[in-house]
């Protein structure tokens, strides 16, 4: 079984190498996840859980990527919160 919480904290990681993203909050409870926001913006923000196959989800729904390919992940994400490339 993949550890889930180790891939939302290397998720996490991948994050920081974007400039424009800032974490918000990490939660390592029931459910895991990590809230993510445009540091330009009060509204562009994001909270992205790992499910047990190794998937980044948004909470509307949306698969960013795997933990296969963690860093192609934080990159979608801050795609759709208008971040600058890294």
């Amino acid at each position: 079984m993949l550890d889930t919480l180790s891939c939302l904290e290397r998720f996490a990681a991948a994050i920081r190498s974007h400039a424009d993203l800032s974490l918000q909050n990490v939660s390592l409870g029931d459910p895991a996840y990590v809230c993510v926001r445009n540091r330009f913006s009060e509204t562009l923000m994001e909270t992205v859980t790992c499910s047990p196959d190794g998937g980044f989800i948004t909470s509307w729904g949306y698969r960013l990527g795997t933990a296969d390919n963690i860093e192609d992940a934080a990159a979608r994400l801050a795609f759709l919160l208008a971040a600058l490339p890294a």
